[in-house]
């Protein structure tokens, strides 16, 4: 069970860590033996989800409330980590919005950059370099199915994932042969608390938040990029099929009805 400490280090940083798929990947590292640092906004939420891991898995925890989308993300991540080890990041955390693009304001899209696309780059940027320079280190980064083509009503948060898997992928070209593991693990529908507000009315298999993460876990340093779940696989697989537009048309027809807005 110790696989990942010898592999990457002691510790594990986690961001977006207070519930859902954050508080299942502090779970399976806590259970692997890794100490965690965990960052999220809501520092009640956050504080209540720690303790119950240390509870239940007796490892040193770090909790760190933290705005992703703070302008000194970087000084504060920096001064979060200090001389600790940190081998392994997952970016977990999401700003997401869904209903129609122009019903919902600038400052809130340009917040869903800030979270989804900014936050994973300083954080791959600040651990990744130290990662590199012990030669040894994992970044695993969430994307989504709906960043797998245009999602109408989940405009700047499907382009964000679009995002994050090419650059965990580009990531992992340059890095695999120097001894950091990165994965994009692209996440169909996962029962989260999230996730009534960004689905709508969309129909189709949910996966538990475990299931994803020891998926996720099982390809870091197999793959760029993976898509947990048979079904999720096979529909993806189907989707790309068909021509671009009508791949889109497809995801219109899934996020009809759907609105509210999240962060994790």
């Amino acid at each position: 069970m110790r696989e990942l400490v010898d592999r990457y280090g002691p510790w594990a940083l986690i961001a977006g860590a207070s519930e859902g798929l954050g508080e299942a990947y502090a779970h399976a590292l806590a259970g692997r033996g890794l100490k965690l640092i965990m960052l999220a906004r809501r520092e009640d939420k956050l504080r209540a989800t720690a303790a119950r891991i240390a509870e239940r898995h007796h490892v040193e925890i770090e909790t760190v409330t933290c705005d992703l989308a703070d302008p000194e993300l970087a000084t504060r991540v920096r001064e979060a980590v200090g001389p600790r080890e940190v081998g392994l990041l997952i970016y977990n955390a999401a700003h997401s919005r869904s209903g129609g693009f122009f019903d919902q304001s600038l400052d809130d899209k340009l917040r869903t950059i800030d979270v989804n696309c900014r936050g994973p780059l300083i954080l791959g940027h600040v651990l990744g370099e130290r990662m590199l320079a012990r030669g040894r280190g994992g970044i695993v980064l969430m994307g989504s199915l709906a960043g797998e083509q245009g999602s109408p009503r989940l405009a700047a948060y499907a382009a964000s994932k679009a995002f994050n898997r090419v650059l965990a992928e580009s990531l992992w070209g340059e890095l695999r042969d120097r001894g950091v593991d990165v994965l994009a693990c692209v996440a169909g529908a996962t029962r989260t608390p999230g996730l009534e507000l960004v689905a709508g009315t969309a129909k189709g298999p949910v996966m538990e938040p475990s299931a994803v993460v020891e998926e996720a876990l099982a390809m870091l340093g197999r793959e760029p990029s993976m898509i947990p779940g048979l079904s999720n696989r096979l529909a993806t697989l189907v989707l790309r099929r068909l021509p671009r537009r009508l791949q889109v048309r497809v995801m219109d027809l899934a996020t009809r009805g759907s609105g509210g807005s999240r962060e994790d």
